[in-house]
């Protein structure tokens, strides 16, 4: 399973547990070679769990390609706060595309590299949920199709944050967003609407999708190292939380991002050829409240009234996570 449980040697970075770990088993951030792919410097807010996902996953795609990574980056918070001109925070092949295309531009990449004969070198492209989701679908879409030697990863913050948190199609049932508020006896965002695309990229046949969270890191570095063994179209969808889209305090991201995978809301796995190989279990399983409290995005859900009715059925949508995927130690 690619799951790890978390152990005492596997709570930070340079803590004193890494360091008594055998090189090779020591996570990629707990290397002081490590690439720092996502350099210091950039602009993101304090807590951004984009700019934690991205370092993460880039730095591990860099350790298992010795250092051989191209990447193209869609229009959004990612690329504003890391590249304002002139200046940028990445050290490695970077190319900055349109909102919608980061897709098509890296498979024009990897279509070069292999007319070169270069298959040494390997494409990432990478953009949030807006640039994955909505604007940038077909072109993902057309890469999954046609199988192109590219590794897709949506950093997924649940809402268009670089322009003034508006509604995506992976914002959450009842989170206010700029134009979803809770006004009068609307709940925020509405029920049975988005999308889930590493399920529509998994009903592409793809050679692997996978999902992450910035706080369960080792999980997330054997996910984007597995990716790169692979070739062919493969997609890595990452939660990373907002703190100010989303209303939690900075230094809450890891905890947000840890809840959403315990309460069963965001479901963690990996797939291969269009069917699930390994889960990630829940070690403690919360209600879904502990995970929608912290959050001033759904904060009209417990004040002035409590919306139990909504709660429920958000609680209903953690619960068929967990049915479908078997996320309880004891399902079957």
């Amino acid at each position: 399973m690619a799951f790890q449980a978390i152990k005492f040697y596997q709570t930070g970075t340079f803590t004193v547990g890494n360091r008594l770990l055998p090189p090779e088993t020591r996570s990629v951030q707990a290397n002081m070679r490590r690439t720092n792919s996502l350099n210091s410097g950039h602009r993101a807010c304090q807590g951004c769990g984009e700019a934690l996902g991205a370092r993460y996953a880039i730095d591990a795609a860099m350790n298992a390609t010795a250092n051989q990574v191209i990447a193209a980056n869609a229009t959004g918070c990612l690329e504003v706060f890391s590249t304002p001109y002139p200046e940028t925070s990445w050290q490695i092949p970077w190319i900055h595309s349109l909102f919608g295309n980061a897709a098509a531009v890296a498979t024009g990449i990897a279509a070069a590299l292999k007319v070169k004969g270069r298959t040494d070198v390997r494409v990432i492209a990478q953009g949030g949920d807006g640039a994955t989701t909505d604007i940038g679908f077909g072109c993902l879409s057309g890469m999954f199709e046609r199988n192109d030697d590219v590794l897709y990863i949506c950093y997924d913050n649940e809402a268009y944050m670089n322009t003034g948190v508006q509604r995506s199609s992976a914002t959450p049932p009842a989170a206010r967003t700029a134009t979803t508020m809770p006004v009068g006896g609307h709940p925020g965002n509405a029920f049975g609407q988005g999308k889930n695309v590493p399920a529509i990229a998994m009903a592409h046949g793809i050679p692997y999708v996978a999902t992450a969270t910035v706080a369960h890191l080792r999980d997330l570095e054997y996910k984007v190292t597995r990716a790169m063994e692979l070739r062919g179209a493969r997609y890595l969808h990452i939660f990373v939380s907002c703190p100010l889209g989303w209303g939690h305090p900075s230094d809450q991201s890891i905890r947000i991002a840890r809840l959403a995978k315990e309460t069963g809301l965001f479901p963690v796995f990996e797939a291969e050829h269009g069917e699930v190989v390994s889960v990630a279990k829940i070690r403690k399983r919360l209600p879904v409240e502990e995970y929608l409290k912290p959050q001033r995005r759904f904060a009209h859900l417990f004040s002035p009234t409590p919306r139990v009715d909504l709660i429920a059925r958000i609680q209903e949508i953690a619960d068929r996570n967990i049915r479908k995927f078997g996320l309880l130690e004891d399902a079957t």
